[in-house]
């Protein structure tokens, strides 16, 4: 099969991941995904791409091995331990002066894995602003396309060893000991939110004013780290602070962030001309005249509102909720001591639907936007289906004091619309950033484009490559940790081995008759110290000659079908009494008594013979 053809099938591959589970994989490295992809086939001695795509279509249950091995979750706490004490101490600490006490400070920890490196940026903060400063302004969201890797982080739960890089301090202050591992304070990680999110297709989270997203970037190619780093821009605070990884150096997008330090890959964003307004909320003030009459106005539109047919809530541009119906009351079990609370403290807030993302939404959009068909579930067992209209409530100059958002019930209408609601959703797509370059350069700067370009070439290149051992470093890492774990079991049963054989030998060493071991060839396998003093040779001298060999002061031959009867199990004699010369050259009576060796499934291995000197 030619090269073409097996990247063809690859592609084809992707695409089945892609329709099949909703992995999008097209703007991750090919050499990478290969490389991947080919040591889960070794698993199955598969040897091509087209086979093993035939043993997905027949093995549904092979997709989560396949995606834990492309997603390599390798993180750690405080991992690059310098590199997190210099965002510690000069950019954290510059994020928190510049920020006023009162407002929330929000956090993002792109590609968390197993959640390590989010718990670190928990610990910093609070160690920074205060444990009680902590639960108030903090908020860190924490994502990654890795469901398995995300329900991990949940649980907050981690072994000792995964503590290690943890200051005892630290440890001791931020987690609890239960049943042999260790987890995280409950109060502060309320402060954490776990969801799953794809980079490439799915919307940022906006006004952040820290961006931590470390060693992911290296999997994508160029064109799609580009458009990644433009909505970390967009994702980010005019002063906001991003965090990347030792192998990501992002040379060629100065124009959007500057370095803090080059070093640690802190780097600080460059603010756009034309960036989204940051629209602060707008109180209305009223005039004296006409007093009697804009109340009497108001208070027909507030009657107006709250006897609507449809469920609807007023949020405004801080995240209150300002205004709800007696449908929405009813529908949602809102009371009005609820009016006036933050969205993100009420259960609408995220059932039946994560709101807050639509509306952070529709703060860029600038437009309506509406959900359809989504299903609630009621307490009676029955379902309902809501469509949810986000509608930005805007003044005569375009800012936008809030969100209006109604619920329309449509649960009569649903299995008619099923269909049409379904391809309304596949042609909902996101509209791709356009970036356009001026290419009309004046002459006497083409030679020095040209040459710039080729340097840029150049450190892409260099880029790549870091990028691509930074991969294989984190695979041999990988590798490492549980070759230690299988060094460790050996040694355990290396230490049970010698313990067991130390205590046979001082049983052994203890009697005071000779003990002989021979296997069922009359060879030897133990030969005791006190076997050693009656005939006058070495264990070293004898181990593994046969006994019937054996030049002795004891008529060995004579022991030969005692032996063969212990080892048939015949015969009744147990024991016999004859006459030999010991090593000093004296004449004794010496009893010599036969036992069978046992084996594990009860066979007999062996014959164990104890000689006892009686005397002359």
């Amino acid at each position: 099969m030619t090269n073409n053809n097996e990247d063809n099938i690859f592609e084809a591959l992707l695409e089945f991941l892609r329709q099949e589970r909703g992995f999008d994989f097209t703007g991750y490295k090919r050499s990478s995904l290969m490389r991947r992809v080919s040591k889960r086939m070794q698993t199955f001695e598969i040897d091509n791409f087209e086979a093993y795509l035939d043993y997905l279509q027949v093995h549904p249950e092979e997709f989560l091995p396949l995606f834990n091995t492309i997603l390599i979750n390798v993180t750690a706490f405080f991992r690059d331990k310098s590199a997190w004490n210099y965002l510690q101490r000069h950019a954290i600490n510059r994020i928190l002066q510049e920020k006023p006490i009162t407002t929330q400070v929000r956090v993002w920890s792109a590609g968390c894995s197993s959640g390590e490196e989010a718990y670190t940026l928990a610990m910093i903060l609070a160690e920074a602003i205060g444990v009680e400063n902590f639960r108030q302004r903090i908020k860190i969201y924490a994502t990654d396309i890795d469901e398995e890797a995300l329900t991990q982080a949940r649980h907050a739960s981690y072994t000792d060893k995964d503590l290690k890089p943890v200051p005892d301090e630290l440890r001791q202050k931020y987690f609890e000991p239960t049943g042999g591992r260790y987890v995280f304070r409950p109060d502060l990680r309320r402060g954490i939110i776990f969801g799953r999110h794809d980079l490439v297709q799915d919307a940022p989270i906006s006004r952040l004013d820290l961006l931590v997203c470390r060693n992911t970037l290296m999997y994508f190619n160029a064109e799609t780290q580009g458009k990644i780093l433009n909505r970390f821009h967009f994702a980010l605070n005019n002063t906001g602070v991003l965090f990347l990884g030792k192998a990501e150096m992002m040379l060629t997008h100065t124009n959007i962030f500057t370095p803090l330090s080059l070093q640690h890959r802190i780097f600080r964003r460059v603010p756009s001309k034309n960036r989204r307004d940051r629209l602060l909320y707008v109180t209305q003030t009223e005039t004296n005249n006409h007093t009697n009459n804009l109340e009497r106005q108001q208070r027909i539109q507030d009657l107006a509102f709250d006897g609507g047919s449809v469920a609807q809530i007023i949020i405004d541009f801080n995240g209150i909720l300002v205004l709800a119906n007696t449908p929405a009351r009813g529908m949602f079990s809102l009371n009005l001591l609820d009016i006036g609370r933050p969205l993100q403290d009420l259960e609408i807030s995220y059932r039946p639907l994560e709101l807050r993302s639509h509306i952070e939404q529709i703060y860029s959009d600038r437009r309506l936007l509406i959900v359809r068909d989504v299903v609630r579930h009621l307490p009676e067992g029955n379902t309902q289906y809501l469509d949810i209209h986000f509608n930005p409530l805007e003044e005569g100059n375009s800012e936008i004091l809030g969100v209006s958002i109604s619920f329309v019930d449509v649960t009569r209408y649903h299995e008619l619309q099923q269909e049409l609601q379904r391809s309304n959703q596949e042609l909902e797509t996101a509209n791709e950033e356009l970036q356009s370059s001026n290419e009309e350069l004046e002459t006497t700067n083409e030679e020095l484009q040209s040459t710039n370009e080729e340097l840029e070439t150049t450190n892409e290149e260099l880029q790549s490559t870091n990028e691509e051992l930074e991969t294989m470093n984190e695979e041999l890492q990988s590798t490492n940790e549980e070759l230690q774990t299988i060094n460790e079991e050996l040694r355990q049963r290396t230490a049970e081995l010698d313990q067991t054989n130390a205590f046979l030998n001082s049983i052994l060493a203890s009697l005071q008759a000779g003990v002989v071991v021979v296997n069922t060839q009359f060879n030897i396998l133990t030969w005791n110290d006190e076997a050693e003093n009656m005939w006058g040779l070495r264990f070293d001298e004898v181990k593994g000659q046969s006994l019937l060999s054996l030049d002795i002061g004891l008529s060995v031959e004579q022991l030969r079908e005692p032996i063969r009867n212990c080892l048939a199990n015949t015969g009744n004699r147990q024991g016999m009494l004859v006459e030999a010369i010991n090593r000093r050259g004296r004449s004794i009576e010496c009893r010599l008594s036969f036992n069978p060796l046992i084996g594990h499934k009860k066979e007999r291995q062996g014959v164990i013979i104890l000689m006892e000197e009686m005397g002359e």
